[in-house]
């Protein structure tokens, strides 16, 4: 979630008419304590906010660190106006950029720059794309079936629900969902759009609740849940993104430089992990009585296994409780 929060609640103009909204950043203390090592040891630092979202990360570095360049990375281009108008007081300390995180190389060349003293990824949908329920990310609220975190472009949840072959369906909510009433909640689907498309999110919702068994329905949350995640991980190809943006990443670090990642769910912390296990294990053979320096890890865990929101923001922000924080710093060329 690119804009959840921790113990600071701002509050940002929403539009011209005045109109306001709570904007809460997860973990935002923490990510800034991560990162002021590397900021702190270099004369004129940079750090990626590779999901810019409304820009509480941002902001919060800025404001502590006076030297501090911040480059802004968001898809969403609603959010990336909100981020451009809250940080425009910090001048060409802030520079910011439409994109996928994926294009984190290519981003922070287009501003003359190779490499960074640090990155963070708050990663999955933002508050601001829950809330507003036009985006259609929310079985809360009834709205088409977008789902787009770019609504300038890519397919949409509706293509996917009323288009894709049901076995493709299947593997969609099995894989990003661990759904596993997918068949029957895919069966229902296939009898649906025969009739009619699917084009709300209401619509979807109440198909995939009626799918469901009624036992099962009574725990665990909304049963819609898995589903609409699901389908906004393959809209928006998210795991595919972290794949490729996690190594871009770290080989931009500066040594000494960190990779700060809050991951939302165990698809995306599974990945988050493999990445930095495998970055900070020895390529050395096992055969080798000695470490060779070309073998050696460049990467250390800053700490082991994930940190957690205490649970004090917890009970500020509840959509703060699913968070895993993982961290990495290179150690060597």
């Amino acid at each position: 979630m690119s804009e959840h929060n921790k113990q600071k609640v701002t509050t940002l103009s929403r539009n011209g008419m005045g109109e306001m909204m709570q904007h809460i950043s997860v973990m935002r203390d923490r990510c800034v304590d991560l990162l002021a090592p590397s900021i702190l040891a270099s004369e004129n630092p940079v750090v990626v906010d590779a999901t810019l979202g409304l820009g509480g990360h941002s902001e919060a570095l800025l404001q502590k660190f006076e030297n501090l360049t911040v480059i802004g990375i968001d898809r969403d281009t609603e959010a990336l106006a909100k981020a451009r108008t809250r940080l425009a007081p910090f001048g060409d300390r802030f520079k910011s950029a439409h994109a996928i995180f994926d294009q984190f190389t290519e981003v922070i060349e287009g501003f003359g720059i190779t490499r960074v003293n640090g990155a963070l990824f708050d990663l999955g949908v933002s508050s601001m794309q829950l809330d507003e329920g036009a985006r259609g990310f929310s079985y809360s609220h009834d709205a088409p079936l977008d789902m787009r975190m770019d609504q300038s472009r890519g397919i949409t949840a509706g293509e996917i629900v009323n288009t894709y072959e049901p076995g493709e369906l299947v593997r969609i909510l099995r894989l990003y969902g661990e759904e596993k009433f997918a068949t029957r909640i895919v069966e229902n689907i296939v009898k649906e759009r025969a009739k009619a498309p699917l084009n709300s999110t209401i619509q979807l919702a109440t198909l995939v609740k009626e799918s469901i068994p009624a036992a099962t329905r009574r725990t665990g949350g909304n049963p819609s849940k898995r589903t609409f995640q699901a389908l906004r991980i393959a809209v928006n190809d998210e795991l595919g993104a972290i794949e490729r943006a996690i190594p871009q990443a770290l080989d931009c670090i500066i040594i000494g430089g960190r990779v700060v990642v809050m991951s939302f769910q165990s698809l995306e912390d599974r990945i988050i992990k493999e990445k930095f296990a495998d970055a900070s294990t020895s390529k050395s053979p096992r055969e080798l009585p000695i470490e060779l320096p070309e073998f050696a890890a460049k990467f250390k865990l800053v700490f082991n296994s994930s940190e957690k929101p205490t649970e004090a923001e917890i009970e500020e922000n509840s959509r703060a409780a699913s968070v895993r924080l993982r961290a990495i710093e290179r150690v060597a060329a």
